[in-house]
């Protein structure tokens, strides 16, 4: 069992019975002192009944695997029953399901991201939030974006339901409570009426102003909520005897330019053009990864972070594929794990989940895949992305060929030619029952397909991590197969699948090497980290104007490592910040 560190301010946190505001830079201990708490009340203070219990809110799902495995550590087993560890999403969503019918007579059904860029591909991206309530009250679809504001209303009108929650959760932890939206702080404020809040929050971690969150957001907390104040500063636990927090802490005041950390290194590569545009990355990573297999064997993590979507899926492409340089070294291909959207992945396996369930009938059509072609042409970028010009077009003009089966311009008749190519080879294929080899038969044919857009599929397939053996999408699919010898039934087992995966809060340890963007790292941490940035709209600092949003983007990144970290910066444009 973990002891907490003899020291005054965390006993003062465990004498307090007052709402608290917890601060501290990344690895102070926020985590660590709040389960601390959680602990006392349940076992020492008689603050929870029967049927009671704390509970811990967070953005993140790596988040919640890694409090969920530090409550492991730190709390006993009985005890530990009365903590109950979730997503913002995912409680809120517990209790849109159960009692939306009090704001909609419509039933709620939950729209997944890649969902609602198909059904807003033409609406413009201020007009969405307008439309998503539209939706919500005609239809009773319910997007993540509206939960925080659907669950207040719920919560304001009806004031048994607001005193029965809080009721079973008199105390609530908030973690990296700096990122909150305005609704997301209108609903904790609804909490807070009957529940004692506990906040936990690094002002220097706000890295999603994009999506709401305020500087003011901590003032406005401290106003409406009184809480007592407990500030760890700048301890860190994280990388403890490293010079890594520093580092982040230096940069937050302009003053790492200059000095020398033992435990962050800077270089700058230079240009490569295509296709060895990312070598210097790759040539970097090779000599890492082999320093870390003879230091530590098999047990280690290591995460390339970088500023773009766009940079991460080159990075992984370079990583994936073998080069050869001209002074005859060969560079071997790079096993990884890429954090990459979820919404073109999840389409990908509906489209192939779609060619297994009517493939093993026998029972493929033109019509079926060309609509599944389209949910994932106009979806795949998700919800907060526009559509581009020419996928609205494509998509239009497959529409209007479902109906008519009348089609002008070359490729779009190449498209359909391979369209009905496509459906003979599913139709022809012979289906096993081993779930694994039927569905890479089917990825197989798209991955032969010469049209961008079938390409696409099979590029977005290659990120989907549902199908292995033991999980419930596999699960699903060969009971499906067990009783009826087709895969009649696929389509929904995927879109169940799907459904489970965005509230899944299944622990995922970071082995080996994995590519993400900075956005994606939060909540995470790693051995070593490699922060890339590339040239022109993939720097760190994106414009003059967000600059302060970068630095606050760099400590993050900068700080999710606990042994090393390594920056790699153009030689010919250098990063601002360094």
């Amino acid at each position: 069992m973990i002891q907490l560190q003899n020291d005054e301010l965390r006993k003062d946190i465990l004498k307090s019975v007052s709402p608290l505001l917890i601060m501290g830079g990344p690895g102070s201990g926020k985590t660590t002192i709040a389960l601390f708490k959680a602990k006392q009340l349940i076992e020492e203070t008689g603050t929870l009944k029967k049927n009671q219990k704390v509970l811990f809110l967070s953005f993140a799902r790596a988040t919640i695997s890694r409090v969920e495995e530090q409550a492991g550590d730190l709390i006993p087993e009985d005890t530990k029953q009365q903590i109950e560890i979730n997503t913002y999403h995912g409680f809120i969503w517990n209790i849109l399901k159960h009692h939306g019918y009090l704001l909609n007579s419509h039933p709620i059904h939950l729209l997944l991201p890649h969902e609602t860029g198909r059904l807003l591909s033409d609406v413009p991206l201020n007009k969405r939030a307008a439309k998503m309530h539209e939706l919500f009250l005609a239809e009773g679809l319910v997007h993540f974006d509206m939960f925080a504001k659907l669950c207040s209303q719920l919560l304001t009108e009806s004031k048994a339901l607001q005193k029965l929650i809080c009721a079973m959760y008199p105390v609530i932890i908030l973690d990296e409570f700096q990122d909150t939206n305005m609704d997301e702080w209108n609903l904790i404020k609804i909490f807070g009426s009957e529940s004692k809040l506990i906040a936990l929050a690094d002002p220097e971690q706000r890295i999603y102003d994009f999506r709401g969150a305020d500087p003011k957001r901590i003032s406005q907390f401290i106003e409406a909520i009184h809480p007592e104040i407990f500030d760890f500063g700048q301890q860190n636990n994280r990388s403890s005897g490293k010079d890594i927090a520093q580092f982040g802490n230096d940069l937050l005041q302009q003053t790492n330019k200059g000095k020398i950390y033992n435990d962050v290194s800077i270089f700058a590569y230079p240009f490569y053009k295509k296709p060895f545009t990312h070598i210097y990355l790759k040539s970097a990573l090779l000599q890492i990864r082999k320093k870390l297999y003879e230091s530590q064997g098999n047990d280690w993590s290591l995460a390339i972070l970088v500023p773009t979507n766009s940079l991460m899926l080159a990075v992984s492409d370079t990583l994936q594929r073998t080069q050869k340089l001209s002074n005859g070294k060969v560079l071997p291909a790079i096993e990884h794990d890429v954090a990459v959207d979820t919404s073109g992945a999840y389409l990908a396996a509906q489209f192939i989940a779609n060619l297994l369930e009517n493939g093993s009938q026998k029972i493929c059509t033109e019509t079926t895949v060309l609509r599944f072609l389209i949910e994932h042409i106009l979806g795949r970028k998700g919800a907060n992305n526009s559509v581009s010009k020419a996928d609205k077009e494509i998509a239009s003009a497959l529409e209007q060929y479902i109906k008519s089966k009348k089609i002008r311009g070359k490729n779009r008749e190449l498209l359909i030619a391979e369209t009905k190519q496509l459906v003979n080879s599913v139709n022809d294929l012979h289906f096993s029952g081993n779930v694994v080899n039927d569905w890479k038969q089917i990825l197989s044919i798209i991955i032969d397909c010469k049209s961008d857009y079938y390409k696409k599929v099979a590029n977005d397939a290659k990120y989907l991590r549902l199908l292995q053996r033991g999980t419930q999408l596999y699960s699903a699919l060969d009971t499906i197969w067990r009783n009826s010898s087709t895969y009649n039934g696929a389509i929904q087992a995927v879109s169940d699948a799907l459904t489970q995966e965005h509230f899944s809060l299944s622990t995922k340890r970071w082995n080996g090497i994995s590519v993400m963007t900075i956005h994606k790292s939060k909540g995470k941490e790693f051995d070593v980290v490699i922060v890339y940035e590339g040239h022109y709209h993939n720097k760190i600092v994106s414009s003059p104007e967000r600059k302060e949003q970068a630095i606050l983007n760099l400590r993050v990144a900068v700080t999710r490592a606990k042994e090393h970290t390594y920056i790699l910066t153009p030689d010919d444009e250098p990063c601002l910040l360094l």
